[in-house]
Parts: C-alpha cells; sequence; structure tokens
C-alpha cells in the first residue's frame, strides 16, 4: 500500500495514513484502492486483532477529497461516481463492523472526507488545539458529505443538533467536538501529544472489547426524534421555504443535504448511506459544483499561497501604520489594523474628527463585548492602538500610510505631499504610501508623490470590518518590493489581496460600475424598477442595481462620472457617456435624490423606527413605459453577462493578470453571484463558445457593451483553466 501504514502488533491494528509527495492526506484514487487492500488485510487478521487505531504520519490529520479530480467530471460520470462512493464506505462499513473497537487518534485538522475518516472511530481523541478545525464543509463547494458523513452526524446529533454542520458547514474545535460529544477524550498539545493519545486509545480498547457505534444498537433513539416526531414535523414544514429563500434556488447543496437528513432517518443506516452517495454523485457532476470548488477552494488557494505576490522580496510586517481621513472608511481600516495588534495614528483636520473616528472602533468592539465575542482587556487594548490625532508630525515614522480622503485629485496631490515626508526613513526599514481610491488612476495620483515607485493603491471595501477582499493597485512606477509589502500588510490584517494593474476604476469598481449603470439603462429603457431589482436578487447578486447604487451613493458615481470626462478632455480626448449616466444625473441634479446617505435616492427611507426602504414611487410615472417590452431572462443575463464582459476585457488589457484574481475579486469585491464561481468562471462553466453566442445576442440587443473583440476572445482562450 503506497498512502497507508499497516502494522499488527500484541492485536493492536496500527492504520496510519500517510499519502506520498503530498502535506496531506486525501481520498486520492490510490487511497481507495489502499483502502480496499487494507481492509482485505484486517479481514484475514481479524482473529488475531483486539482493537483498531486509525492516524496521521502527516501534521493534519485528513482533508478530504481529491477535488481536482472532481473539476474533470461530467454529468455522464455520475454512474461511476456512485460506486466509487459506494467503495469507500462499503470499507469504512467493514472496519467499524468487524466487531473490534475502532479509535481515531486526530492530531491536527479534519474537514470534509477527513472528518467522515474520524467518525470511523468508535471512540475519537483529540489534541486540545484551537487551531484544529473539524467538520464538514462540503456545502460551501456545492457538495454534500456523502462519505457516511450525512448519515452518520444526523445519528450523532439528530435532524436539529446537525443541522449547522452539515447544511450551513459550520467547523468546530476539538473541545467544541467534545462538547458535542463528537469526540471523547482531549489531550494537550505537545511533543508528548501522540503517544499520550496511543495510550489512551490501547486503554480504551482493552475496557471496551465490543464496541459499537451508538445506531448498531437496538435501543437507539434519534436524539430530538424522527422526521415523524410533531416537534420535528413541524420544522421540516417551514425547512424548506427557508433554505429556499437564502438559496433562491441558485444553490443546489443545501437543499440535498437537507433532503438526504430527512430521508435518511426513515430508513434503515445501509439504505440511507445509498440515498447520500446518489445525492453526491449528482451534485458531483453537476455545474455549480465544480464552479464552486474551482473557485472557493483551488482560486482561493491561489490567494492564500501568495500567487500574486512578487517573488524574492523579504516579508513585512508592519509595526504602525498611519491614515489620513476619519471617516466611514478611514475609521474602519484603522479598527481591521488595530484588531491585528497594529499601532494606528488616525489623523484627520482636527482632533475632534479624528476622535469621531476612533469611536467607530469603539463602537465595534463594544457590540463585541456585549455579546461575549471579546474581553473588556481585549477592548480597550485595541483601542489604545489607535492614536487619533489632528497633528500631522505624530505620523512621523510609520510603515505606511494610506490617505482614505474624499475622491477629489487635487485634495489627495495635498495629503500625499504633507504626510509623505512623515515615512520611516531607510534607516528604519523605510516606509511607502498608499491612496484608498476606488476610482482614480495610481499612476496619475503618484505625481504628488516625491517616490512614485513607493507609491501604490490599496482599495479597501466598505463596510471595511465586514468586508474581506482587498484590491491592491500596482501604479507604472509601483516597485514589486512595494506590491509585495502591501501584499503583507493587507494580508496581516486578516484580509484577502488580489493585485491589479492601474487603470480607471481598476477592476471592481469599473466592473462594478457595469452592474449598476446597466440597471439604470433599464430604467431608462421604461422597465418597471421592481422587475429591475427582482432580476438582480434572481440571478444571485446580493441585492438588486438600484438598491446598491443608492448604498454607494447616486453623488458620487455623478462625481467620479465628471472627474472622468474632465480627465478626458484634459487629455484630448471625447467622454462617450454610458446610457444611465444621464438618469443619474438627473436624479441628483433635477430631483435632489443623492442616495442612502442623503436621505432619498432610487429609494424611500423611512425615519420611523422599524420601517423600511421602498421604491420611491415616482420612478414608476417619470420613468416607466407601459410599451416597454422585457422579459425576466434578458434581465437577469443584461446583469451577470455586462459584468462578465467587462472582466473579460479587463484581463484582454492587462489590469488582471489572473483568473484567480477575477474571480476572487468579483465574489467578494462586487457580490457577483457564488453559483456561478466568479465572472470569468461564469463564462469558463458554461464554455467560452456559448458564453459568445448569447453574448453576441445581447450586443445586437442592447447595445455594445455586450461585445467581445477577437482580441477579448482569444484572451479567454488563453487563460482557460486546465485541470
Amino acid at each position: 500500500m503506497k498512502t497507508i501504514q499497516y502494522q499488527l502488533d500484541d492485536g493492536i491494528a496500527s492504520i496510519t495514513f500517510d499519502e506520498p509527495n503530498s502535506p496531506v492526506n486525501t481520498m486520492c484514487l490510490q487511497w481507495q484502492e489502499d483502502m480496499s487492500e487494507l481492509v482485505a488485510q484486517v479481514l484475514k487478521d481479524q482473529d488475531k486483532i483486539k482493537g483498531i487505531i486509525l492516524a496521521s504520519a502527516k501534521s493534519t490529520f485528513f482533508a478530504g477529497a481529491d477535488l481536482k479530480g472532481a473539476m474533470r467530471l461530467k454529468v455522464t460520470d455520475a454512474s461511476a461516481i456512485f460506486a466509487e462512493i459506494e467503495r469507500v464506505k462499503k470499507n469504512f462499513r467493514t472496519l467499524e463492523t468487524l466487531g473490534k473497537p475502532v479509535v481515531s487518534c486526530l492530531n491536527g485538522t479534519a474537514l470534509g472526507g477527513g472528518w467522515e475518516v474520524a467518525l470511523v472511530g468508535h471512540h475519537r481523541i483529540a489534541i486540545d488545539d484551537r487551531k484544529i478545525q473539524f467538520g464538514l464543509p462540503e456545502v460551501t463547494l456545492g457538495l454534500l458529505p456523502g462519505a457516511s458523513g450525512v448519515t452518520k452526524m444526523t445519528r450523532h446529533l439528530g435532524l436539529m443538533g446537525a443541522q449547522p454542520y452539515l447544511v450551513e458547514g459550520k467547523t468546530f474545535s476539538p473541545s467544541e467536538a467534545k462538547g458535542l460529544g463528537l469526540v471523547h477524550e482531549l489531550v494537550a498539545p505537545g511533543d508528548g501529544a501522540a503517544a499520550e493519545m496511543r495510550a489512551k486509545a490501547v486503554a480504551w480498547i482493552a475496557a471496551n472489547p465490543k464496541a459499537q457505534h451508538p445506531w448498531e444498537d437496538k435501543d437507539y433513539k434519534v436524539p430530538g426524534g424522527t422526521p415523524s416526531n410533531p416537534k420535528v414535523a413541524m420544522m421540516l414544514v417551514v425547512a424548506p421555504a427557508m433554505i429556499k429563500k437564502q438559496t433562491r434556488g441558485l444553490y443546489p447543496a443545501p437543499e440535498a443535504i437537507m433532503a438526504c437528513m430527512v430521508e435518511g432517518l426513515q430508513v434503515d443506516l445501509p439504505t440511507a448511506l445509498r440515498i447520500e452517495s446518489r445525492y453526491l454523485a449528482k451534485l458531483m457532476t453537476g455545474s455549480v459544483a465544480r464552479a464552486m470548488i474551482n473557485t472557493f477552494f483551488f482560486n482561493l488557494n491561489a490567494i492564500k499561497s501568495g500567487q500574486s505576490r512578487p517573488a524574492g522580496v523579504a516579508r513585512f510586517k508592519p509595526a504602525k501604520v498611519g491614515l489620513l481621513g476619519a471617516g466611514a472608511m478611514g475609521a474602519g481600516i484603522a479598527y481591521a489594523q488595530a484588531s491585528k495588534g497594529i499601532a494606528t495614528v488616525l489623523k484627520d483636520v482636527s482632533q475632534e474628527k479624528a476622535e469621531a473616528g476612533k469611536a467607530h472602533s469603539a463602537k465595534l468592539t463594544q457590540a463585541r463585548v456585549d455579546k461575549g465575542r471579546m474581553s473588556a482587556d481585549e477592548q480597550q487594548k485595541i483601542l489604545g492602538r489607535i492614536q487619533a490625532t489632528g497633528n500631522t508630525s505624530d505620523l512621523k515614522d510609520c510603515d505606511l500610510i494610506i490617505e482614505a480622503v474624499f475622491e477629489n485629485r487635487e485634495l489627495k496631490a495635498r495629503v500625499t505631499r504633507e504626510a509623505e515626508p512623515m515615512l520611516a526613513g531607510p534607516d528604519k526599514g523605510g516606509g511607502f504610501f498608499a491612496s484608498n481610491t476606488s476610482t482614480l488612476p495610481i499612476s496619475g495620483l503618484a505625481k504628488a508623490s516625491a517616490a512614485p515607485e513607493k507609491f501604490i493603491g490599496i482599495h479597501f471595501f466598505s463596510p471595511v470590518d465586514k468586508m474581506k477582499l482587498v484590491e491592491i493597485i500596482r501604479g507604472q512606477q509601483t516597485s514589486d518590493e512595494t506590491v509585495a509589502r502591501a501584499f503583507d500588510y493587507v494580508q496581516a490584517i486578516g484580509k484577502m489581496p488580489i493585485v491589479v494593474n492601474d487603470s480607471r476604476g481598476f477592476f471592481t469598481s469599473r466592473v462594478f460600475g457595469t452592474f449598476v449603470m446597466e440597471g439604470v439603462a433599464m430604467l431608462g429603457e421604461g422597465i418597471p424598477a421592481p422587475a429591475i431589482e427582482n432580476a438582480g436578487i434572481q440571478c444571485g447578486m446580493p441585492v438588486g442595481p438600484l438598491a446598491v447604487l443608492d448604498e454607494t451613493t447616486l453623488s458620487l458615481s455623478l462625481h467620479v462620472m465628471e472627474q472622468t470626462r474632465a480627465d478626458y478632455a484634459a487629455e484630448g480626448k471625447n467622454y462617450v457617456a454610458v446610457p444611465g449616466e444621464a438618469l443619474v444625473a438627473r436624479m441628483v441634479k433635477e430631483y435632489q435624490r443623492p442616495g442612502r446617505a442623503g436621505g432619498a435616492g432610487f429609494y424611500e427611507y423611512p425615519t420611523e423606527k422599524g420601517a423600511k426602504k421602498y421604491l420611491w414611487p415616482q420612478l414608476k410615472p417619470l420613468f416607466e413605459k407601459p410599451d416597454a417590452r422585457w422579459n425576466i431572462t434578458d434581465l437577469k443575463d443584461r446583469l451577470l453577462y455586462r459584468q462578465a464582459v467587462e472582466t473579460a476585457r479587463c484581463l484582454s488589457e492587462g489590469v488582471l493578470t489572473s483568473v484567480h484574481e477575477a474571480n476572487i475579486g468579483s465574489i467578494f469585491g462586487i457580490g457577483f453571484p457564488a453559483w456561478t464561481g466568479g465572472a470569468l468562471q461564469f463564462i469558463y462553466g458554461m464554455g467560452i463558445d456559448a458564453f459568445v453566442k448569447r453574448a453576441d445576442q445581447l450586443a445586437a440587443a442592447f447595445g455594445a457593451g455586450f461585445a467581445l473583440t477577437d482580441e477579448v476572445k482569444a484572451t479567454l482562450q488563453r487563460y482557460q483553466p486546465v485541470y
């Protein structure tokens, strides 16, 4: 066996997982073959065996399925996948029903298929380390735990108890697992942990020679009751509707998991396991799972591993970071930094305004204290790291200074020249300067810098405390060292960095603009506003285009348009407005509706407590046309395709340099639907030819925004992922 070590000594069969040339153990094809060989050997030795210990030779216990293989699956592979899953479970069942006690010694993380391997043990012992994670997060990849995970977790915890760990994919630590009864013993971390686990396992085997899983007992009862229990039945009446509300019918995995849980409890265990295999085979060969695996596993790991970080640059650990502007963005960044241990100088035009910005961190930390998620001592440490000031001199020796002032080129230039001399000098490692602009080209802003090679864009998203993505923008003169240091800074504050090249709007703002402006263009065509908003929701965007434009404010969009027009004129170019821009200008100038921050936009915002926003009634008489022709499929496609086309253009123009940054950036930055796997995976998932055909139809009907040039098509072909 190549991936499994087997040893029988004094009646203890030690099974150690150790996949060669891999940092983790996976359910690769070789492992599946080895498991069959292992089980055959165990059956031969069963008369000599007193007990079985499952362990790992890696630093983690078991990582789960081989997801690269899943990316190559087609619908026609479903039968073969079903048989493969059934073989794995047959081997599991043989070990756990052999009549010998089985103990799982969990030296590290066990997620997905790894936790299902752990569940083979009748008794589970784990190292009590908060960094170790257990659980079944398959739903986040569009899958379900089909190697007995759904069946066993439901029988361990009951329908209600298992739901967060199956339908939501919630993970848990070893101590939490012990509280749930999923781990039975804990050992302290350290050099002797493995030996202690083994000693405990041997002792437990000796004390429990006839161990079995709880459900093998004829008197077993499901915790909380079966689906026929009145209380459970009441929950099941509303559960499907609640799931549908959350998924909008776009994510099949949560519904499949719930169905599998309910159906599995109404039959015997072998039948329940078979039901589970059928659901998994269908999901694994579907397009949604393939898209989500691609992005939330492979693309996300590419970001985390630093594939976009320039190589050969020493790691940067920010000690002191300055922020210019204590408004919503600056205050949010201050909290993000201070909560990760970074000394922060929050500077505004006055001490009073700076203190108001610091109050944001006090509010956020107090909310966590009130919920028991943070101690009062931790709160004070975070607040103590934020120095609110109106004095530029307090920025002295900052490793990094980020300006987060209003989107005005002259203002940004002024604060840059004022604060840049305060950066740490070469004798202290040197500092660099960043702009938090969302649209203004970095190369232009860098003209105000005395060291443009140390000037970069670091674009945060609002609200900073909730948004994980940060867009790093490389200017024309930005050095590799500065890009690498910015990358390290973003990771140091627990955020997710993508690196893009400079252009107007960069990547995220540029693509976001196409989404909202396509929605406004529809309104200008006479399409009812409720239909536009519902189309956005139905295709999987977090909110409709009119609602999100209100949140980002119409007045800001108008300011950006006017700034862009002025910049074009200064360059001797003619700016061509997109269809929705004139309508936005009318909303702000003619109807005095600047957006939510101004109290009125496409929506009304009642001030009464508990009152919900609603679409401005005047949108109907002002813009709606009774004879406007539309259908919901076109509306949904226009909103998704327009963003995907613009993303493809960014890739072709070199604004984007990788598929993984396009997909992660589109989902975490602008809310592109996760079921698609991101804006480029949306194209690759359906096939380039099919996408181009539909884009051509949309271009013919709704304008050049959907048109794909030969150069863009060639770029899509060149970057197409191969698994």
